[in-house]
């Protein structure tokens, strides 16, 4: 496969993935938590990246350049997530109160102490409201980062070839 079409597979998944969570929030009247949001953002980044890459089809350091952002963007998201299923495995009694929300945060904090809020959880972080095999939408978002993280280290890894761009 062309990294034109792994870059356009990685963007129909962040697609299909960020369709599902409006699909929860929406038809199933599940509300995203400060965290989720995060994570929608970091689907949402890569997801971008990964589409400039189907649509540009870029030489080996194009592939390399958008390879990196992917990367980075699926290791955010991956530490969001994994802070969130640590958060959901504490025991009742140790789960943090829960806080204003993100809209007010963000209106009435800099952004450094609303990020700071954000990433510390709160008690609505800790609610695992769905499930599907076993694991909540934080442990599936967390499966799905380090699916496109292994991408994204594909495409930065792999032999570069001249016909790559088609």
């Amino acid at each position: 496969m062309s990294s034109r079409s792994w870059f356009a597979l990685g963007a129909a998944t962040c697609a299909g993935l960020l369709g599902f969570g409006y699909y929860l929030q929406f038809a199933q009247g599940l509300e995203p938590c400060p965290l989720c949001v995060l994570q929608r953002l970091a689907f949402l980044a890569f997801g971008i990246v990964a589409l400039l890459g189907a649509l540009l089809g870029p030489g080996t350091l194009g592939t390399r350049l958008l390879a990196g952002l992917g990367l980075l963007a699926a290791l955010a998201g991956a530490g969001v997530a994994g802070r969130q299923v640590w958060l959901q495995s504490l025991p009742a009694d140790r789960v943090p109160a829960c806080g204003p929300g993100l809209d007010y945060m963000v209106q009435n904090f800099p952004l450094g102490k609303t990020l700071a809020m954000v990433l510390r959880g709160s008690g609505e972080c800790a609610e695992n409201a769905w499930q599907f095999l076993g694991l909540g939408i934080a442990a599936w978002a967390l499966v799905w980062f380090a699916l496109l993280a292994g991408l994204s280290v594909y495409l930065l890894l792999r032999p570069s070839r001249r016909t790559d761009s088609n």
